[in-house]
């Protein structure tokens, strides 16, 4: 018996429904979210209770929120910082954060900051590998 074309692992693919960047975009926004949006409540919420509070100590210990970059350390801690999506607008909003360093423990906070960021976009390209199959449910 010969093999039809259409029996090929490719045409078992199921097909992606509607717009499957949606949960990296909004993942990104709004830590946690892209993992709501694939039904993952559980995954979701510890991101977001993880990234939220690790942003909220990092500006409790007075660490610095980027604004600008001069050097190449500075491109890092703004990519760093970008990371957070909204957390980081409302925070420069808000005019929260440090200009610079004052004390010894805001450079830590600075680092929670820059890695709550850096986390949320691993979290967000997570939530896609999950939407669009590169990840199993």
């Amino acid at each position: 018996m010969a093999a039809t074309p259409n029996s090929t692992p490719a045409a078992t693919k199921t097909t992606q429904q509607g717009f499957v960047y949606l949960p990296l975009i909004v993942g990104w926004l709004v830590p946690g979210a892209g993992h709501f949006l694939v039904r993952k409540w559980g995954r979701g919420a510890l991101l977001a209770l993880a990234i939220v509070s690790m942003f909220v100590l990092g500006l409790a210990m007075q660490g610095k929120v980027y604004s600008g970059a001069h050097d190449i350390l500075d491109i890092l801690g703004l990519a760093g910082d970008l990371g957070s999506g909204l957390l980081y607008v409302v925070s420069r909003v808000l005019g929260l954060g440090a200009d610079s360093v004052q004390v010894t423990t805001a450079d830590y906070g600075t680092r929670f900051i820059v890695v709550a960021g850096l986390l949320n976009v691993i979290a967000a390209v997570d939530a896609h590998n999950l939407r669009t199959g590169r990840k199993p449910l």
